[in-house]
This record gives C-alpha cells, structure tokens and sequence, in this order.
C-alpha cells in the first residue's frame, strides 16, 4: 500500500481545517429570533388534495404591517414539492379552499368585488386565469360550501345576514338598530349578540339556476359540519334537535336527501356531543364522528372515535383507547384514522374497527395540525419545536415536506429545543410539562423563568413551534409549561379531575411544576413570573393568590369571580350543567372567587391585567375588577385595555404591543432589584378558564394561541 510521507499527512491536515474554517467563516451566522421575525412567519392552513391526488391546495397567512392586518391567500404545491404556485391575490384574501370533483376547478370564499357584495363562493380553472363569482347570496352569509360529487349543486351553510348594508356612496351610514334577543345562548365571541334568526342552516344550490333552496324542514336549530356521501346519496351533518338547542350541547349526527325541503333522520341518540368532522365510509354507508362526555363534563370531553351507520347502528372503534381524538378519515381501503392528542403531541393513528386500540402512525414528538386525504396520498400540517408549520407527504409513517415557507427565515435563527418534565405532585399526582431554558443557558446558572399557563382548561402544551418559547430564550428567560389536571391529552378522568372545583387542583400542579424547574436548576426561584391568556389567565389570578413565590403576574383574559361572569359571557351551558346557577349554590360561586372576594388577604405580587373590548369569550369585566382591587389595595398593578378586540387579538400591531409590555413587565420585576418592603403575599389554598394563531377561554374557554 502506498502511503503519503508523514509531513504531507500533516500538511494536508492543516489544509482541510484551514479550508473546514473558510466554510465556516462563509456559512451565514445564525441570530437570535426577534419580535420582527413574528410579522415574516408564513402561517399554512386548509390542505386540500386534488381527486387524483397529484396537488394541495392550501392557505398560506401573512402579516400586512402596512394595513395591520392578516391577509390570507390560495397556494398550491404538486405531490413531489417541485412546483409551488400563489393563486390569489388581492387585499380581500381567500379561504375554504376546495378542488371541483372532477379536479380541474378550484374553489374558494372571498369577498372581493363581484356581481353579488358579500362573501361568495368563486371558482378557477386549476390550470390559471381569472377567478369567476359562482354564487350570488345577498341576504345570508355564506358560513361553509361543499361540492356534490356530480359537481352540479353546491351544500351551502348560511346564516341571516343581520348587520346593516354598506350605505350607498355620498350618504352617510342609517344608525344601528336595536339588538331583541330572544335566545337563552344569545351571545358568542366574534359572532357578537346572537338574534332569534340567527341559525345555521344547509342550503342546496344548483349551479344551472343559480337558485339556493333550503334542504331541511326543521326550524330553529344550527345545521353543521355537513358532509356528502361518496356516492351523492346522503348529506350527513351535525344538529342539536333538542326542544330548545339553546339549553343543552346534545348534538347528533343526521342524514338527509339531498333534495330541498326533505325531512332529516336521527342516526344518533348518545345525551351528550355526537359530531366534529363527519367522515363518510368509501362505500357511503358508515360516519366516522367524535363523541364527547355526558353535558356535565362538557368542558373537560375527551372525545372518543365512534361510527354509526345509515340504520343507525352505532359502533365505538378502539373503545379502551384513553386519548381525545378528531377529525377522522376514511382511507381508500376502508381503514379509519384520527388525530390524537396524546401527551404533548398530536399524531395520526389508525383505529382499530373491530378492536379496542390504535396504531400510531408517526413515533417521534411533534404536532400534527390537520390533514386531507385522496386517491391514496395524505398531506399534513406538521411542526415542532424547531419547526414552524408546513405542508408534508405523509407516507408510510414518514414525512415529506412540501412547502418550504419558511425555510428562509428558519435559516437565519438560531432556535433551542424543548424538554420534557414530569413531577409527583403534593397529592400524589403524576403531572407532565415542558421546559425551554434559554438559549445561552449553562448549568448551575439558574435563570429568570415565566410560568405561562395554557388556556382551555382542556388544551395542552405540545411539542410545536411557539414564537414566545424562542423569543423567551432569546431574551435570557427559561418559559415553563404545564399541563396540568383539567388538561386533555391525559385521558379523561385527568382531564375531568377539576369539574366544578376551579382554582384548586390546578394550582397544586402548577407550583409543583416551578417546584421541578427550581430542582433541575434551570428556574431561579427568586426571579419568577406567572401569565396566561383565558382560563390561563384565570389561573394566574388563582396561583397569585395562593404563593407568595412569584416576583409579578400578568392574567389576559381572565375572570375576577363566577359570579359576575354569569349570564355575561358565552358560557352559560357551563354555569348550568357544571356548577348549577348561582342561586342554588351561591356558595360554591363565593368559594371560587377568592383571588377577588379575599384580595385583601391574598393579591399582593404586582399585577397587569390585559383584554379586548369586544370579547365575549371571557370579557374585560374580570381583569377591570381584578386591577380595581388591587389598585384600591395599594398593590402595583396595570390595565390594558384593545379596542375592538375578540379573545384571539387580530390586529398586528396589538398582537406586537402585548408582547412588548409582556416582556416589559418581566424586565421591570425579573431583571430590577425588586423594590424594598413589599408586603409579602399570604399563602393559601388555592382555582377556574382557554392563543398559537394569538389568543384563548376559561373553563370551556377555547384556546386561541398567543402567536
């Protein structure tokens, strides 16, 4: 063998670490994520796959910084990712994509300037040119459409249309007309006070005449989550029949002729949520729903596959399977598949039609969002720690990205990874959460850590990209989570552990959690922060009042006491069927609302309290009574008040001025000598209610993540 002399060898090494060094000086350097990279992201939604299985369609949603404002518009990327193709534009925006049965149409919602004002249904040919108006609706909004198989009738989902017309040009707007209500349920967030004609209601319309013709006989009831049957037979959907669907969440699942004025029948009779996303079996004659717990536990459901037939046969695939699903899918050879949301991480798993388990199909961490599927090809929305949403393949257990939005800016960032922590708490509870140290983090260095409580109460932290991690990290603070009882990937006694006594259990895994943090070294336990948006924000208040360990606290959203929140948001079911009114066990409200009715006692750590003017999720009226106390008390505290926000902030430059203030708050009590003589807060026993998008509601509070 013929060998090199030695000072060649050594001469040669030199020279490829001389040239290993070149390269790396050439490599771009990565930086720390900013509060600007927060407008760059690229949000994907709605994957929709072509018929023959070769596009997706899908949204992409982008910061306008100049308008302040979201915008969203139509992508589509071919099944080996080599071509990607913007199809919309306009300051409009688009949504609810969908390809026409035969594939060679796309189809979208948007409210750009046509024929008919208002949100329509429009319609391109897949291969490009300009989209044309295909409905004309003036006197309903359009809520949701589906194509029939034969393509020639469009199910439309419609509610009256209430607000007042646009004024003609010159003339100034007629003043608004007073608001009767006459529903017992009569306001939702966003949606606003909700009129007595103000249902949801299919509607069948035939392309050739242009004509919309209502599809059911019933009155007075919310017609959603409607599906067509593979063979054009059925329209399946989800509707609450009881006599006053205002009372109960008894939803159940309905199947109807696609034929106007038809009579619907019941398919399923469970007291209780029957629904979500309905999946039609290839052969038309099997739904794949969700079913939730009895109305008691409303709040707390862990939905469970279930399937019933056109004769009303009702079967429970993977029965012992513990673990919320949804949104289900029907494979081309009859196998079903659901989404799982298993201990911080959601993943797609078969079920098991004549078993009691699953089949995960995707092992590592991670987060799947949504998915579609045709002619044998599964698209995704997956993301990680590391990874901002994009659209995969899914194939064979393994993913293969398609979209590349993002790609740009994660090149530019330097990220840190997540860890997973568990802990026994006082009461001998098994709790599990997640850990982000900051990115300049070294051992034995404890460093300001932010207890951030995720809303719900059923929701859960997970291993996805979330923007306030990266950003806490870069800021030198550790961002602690945890999913604590009332959480949902736990199963459903963890999930309802907490139905009907907020504010207690809760607490204990909480500072259980901090408790895990300070002992792995990570969390310094003088400089500690509490916040959280809805029942996070809830939550806050309670964990203030119950430890004396926190430098500061900042609850969005969140409620001063039950009591007061009775009849004023939109969780009057909940009030109901969980705790009962107040007035037969007034003292049940009383006992929940100690962070507010003991505030003397209890609120002494400096508080902000933050929320929308327009949100009926959970109303500013909790944070406005929270900073009254504690401004009567003498302790610090703000209050920031958004002009015309929901739960879930819209407005760029809002979502940009929390965060700001956020971490304003923690620099002026984490990173500050903290003021001498504080009063120190009084230990006690502690408890209540749900943003990654931006924002979220309290026990039963939805969860709009903080983006």
């Amino acid at each position: 063998m013929f060998r090199l002399p030695s000072k060649t060898l050594l001469f040669l090494g030199f020279a490829l670490v001389a040239l290993q060094s070149a390269r790396s000086a050439d490599a771009p350097k990565k930086r720390a994520i900013t509060l600007d990279d927060l407008a760059r992201i690229e949000r994907v939604g709605s994957p929709s796959v072509s018929p023959d299985g070769q596009w997706v369609l899908y949204t992409v949603s982008q910061t306008d910084a100049k308008e302040d404002k979201g915008q969203t518009h139509l992508w589509m990327v071919n099944w080996d990712g080599s071509a990607r193709i913007q199809l919309t534009y306009g300051k409009e925006g688009a949504s609810a994509p969908k390809f026409s049965p035969d594939g060679k149409f796309i189809s979208f919602l948007s409210s750009r300037p046509g024929p008919a004002k208002g949100n329509q249904v429009w319609v391109m040919d897949r291969r490009g040119g300009e989209p044309e108006q295909l409905t004309a609706v003036t006197d309903q909004n359009i809520q949701g459409y589906l194509w029939s198989p034969d393509a020639k009738k469009l199910l439309l989902t419609l509610r009256p249309k209430n607000e007042p017309d646009e004024p003609e040009e010159g003339k100034p707007p007629a003043p608004p007309k007073p608001i009767v209500i006459d529903r017992y349920h009569f306001k939702q967030d966003v949606q606003g006070y909700i009129r007595d004609n103000e249902w949801s209601s299919l509607y069948v319309y035939d392309l050739a005449t242009k004509k919309a013709e209502k599809l059911t006989v019933a009155k007075d009831v919310n017609e959603e989550n409607a599906a067509w049957s593979p063979d054009g037979q059925w329209i399946a959907f989800v509707s609450n029949h009881d006599k006053d669907p205002d009372r109960s969440n008894n939803t159940d699942v309905f199947v109807v002729a696609p034929r106007p004025g038809s009579e619907a029948r019941q398919l399923t009779t469970w007291t209780g949520p029957d629904g979500g996303r309905l999946a039609w079996s290839p052969d038309s004659k099997s739904i794949a729903y969700t079913q939730g717990a009895e109305l008691k536990l409303l709040e707390y459901s862990q939905s469970k596959p279930a399937v019933v037939t056109l004769d009303g046969k009702v079967s429970y695939p993977a029965a012992r399977f513990d673990r919320s699903v949804h949104e289900p899918i029907y494979f081309p050879d009859g196998r079903l598949g659901y989404l799982v949301a298993d201990d911080r991480n959601q993943y797609p798993a078969e079920v098991e039609l004549s078993g009691d388990g699953v089949k995960r199909e995707f092992a590592q961490q991670g987060t799947f969002m949504g998915w579609d599927e045709a002619a044998g090809h599964t698209a995704v929305i997956y993301t990680n720690d590391t990874a901002i949403p994009e659209i995969y393949a899914f194939e064979n257990g393994t993913l293969r990205k398609l979209t590349t939005h993002n790609d740009a800016l994660l090149a530019e960032l330097s990220l840190v990874s997540t860890d997973d922590i568990g802990f026994t708490t006082k009461d001998g509870t098994d709790v599990h959460g997640l850990l982000t140290p900051p990115a300049d983090f070294r051992e034995g260095s404890p460093v300001p850590t932010i207890l951030f409580i995720h809303g719900g109460p059923n929701g859960q932290d997970e291993h996805a990209f979330d923007f306030l991690r990266q950003w806490l990290a870069a800021k030198g603070y550790a961002e602690l989570n945890v999913n604590y009882r009332g959480s949902s990937g736990r199963g459903q006694d963890y999930a309802k552990a907490i139905a009907g006594d907020w504010g207690d259990k809760e607490v204990i895994d909480l500072l259980a959690g901090v408790d895990k943090a300070v002992a792995l070294g990570v969390a310094d336990p003088n400089r500690l922060c509490v916040t959280g948006w809805s029942y996070g924000g809830i939550l806050t208040d309670y964990t203030i009042a119950s430890s004396s360990r926190f430098k500061c606290g900042i609850s969005g959203a969140g409620t001063a006491t039950p009591l007061s929140f009775y009849g004023v948001d939109q969780y009057i079911l909940q009030y109901d069927n969980e705790l009962g009114p107040p007035w037969k066990d007034y003292q049940l409200y009383l006992k929940m609302s100690y962070p507010f009715l003991q505030a003397d006692k209890r609120m002494h750590t400096p508080m902000m309290f933050m929320g929308g003017t327009s949100d009926m999720n959970v109303p500013l009226l909790g944070g406005e009574q929270m900073y009254q106390a504690l401004r009567s008390l003498g302790v610090p505290a703000e209050l920031v008040v958004y002009p015309g926000q929901f739960h879930g902030f819209t407005r760029p430059s809002y979502i940009r001025d929390r965060y700001e203030r956020w971490l304003a708050w923690w620099d002026k009590y984490l990173k500050t000598p903290a003021p001498p003589n504080q009063p120190p807060a009084v230990k006690a026993d502690a408890k209540q209610r749900t943003p990654q998008g931006d924002g979220a509601p309290a026990a039963g509070r939805e969860s709009s993540s903080v983006p």
